[in-house]
C-alpha cells in the first residue's frame, strides 16, 4: 500500500523523523556576533542563514540536520531566520567578509570565516576538519 502510505500518511513509527542532532542556538541580536566571534577562538562556531519561506532553504536545513554528526561540545552552530533578523544578516555580510546568500552555511574559528557555502554546497562542507 506504498501509494496510499505516501498520500494519507503510515501508522508505522519508522516514518516518524528522527530528532536533530543539531543543537541550534538561535541568532536574535547584533550582539551575539561578538559573543560568536569570541567563542569562535576556543571552539568552531557555524551559522547558517535560513530563509523559512523558500523551499530549497528547507530542504538544504532538513539535509544539513540528517547530515550532521558532531557531539554538542565540538561545534557551536547558530540559526538565523533571514526573514525575522534582516539586519543580522547584513552585519554577517560585512564582518566576516561574506557575500549574503540563501540558505547560507559560514564557519568562523579563531575570529575569522573559515568556510562558507550556500545552496546544495552547504552539504558538502566536512565540519569535522575544523574542529
Amino acid at each position: 500500500m506504498g501509494i496510499f502510505n505516501k498520500i494519507f500518511g503510515s501508522s508505522d513509527a519508522s516514518d516518524t523523523p528522527e530528532p536533530s542532532k543539531v543543537t541550534w542556538m538561535p541568532l536574535t541580536d547584533l550582539l551575539q556576533l561578538d559573543t560568536i566571534v569570541e567563542e569562535s577562538k576556543t571552539k568552531p562556531v557555524a551559522i547558517f542563514k535560513h530563509s523559512t519561506r523558500c523551499g530549497i532553504s528547507r530542504m538544504v536545513i532538513n539535509q544539513f540536520e540528517k547530515a550532521y554528526d558532531l557531539e554538542e561540545h565540538q561545534m557551536n552552530v547558530y540559526y538565523l531566520d533571514l526573514l525575522n533578523y534582516r539586519p543580522i544578516s547584513q552585519e554577517i555580510a560585512t564582518r566576516f567578509q561574506v557575500w549574503h546568500e540563501s540558505p547560507q552555511l559560514i564557519v568562523v574559528k579563531n575570529g575569522i570565516t573559515v568556510a562558507h557555502a550556500s545552496h546544495s554546497q552547504i552539504n558538502g562542507v566536512a565540519l569535522e576538519q575544523f574542529v
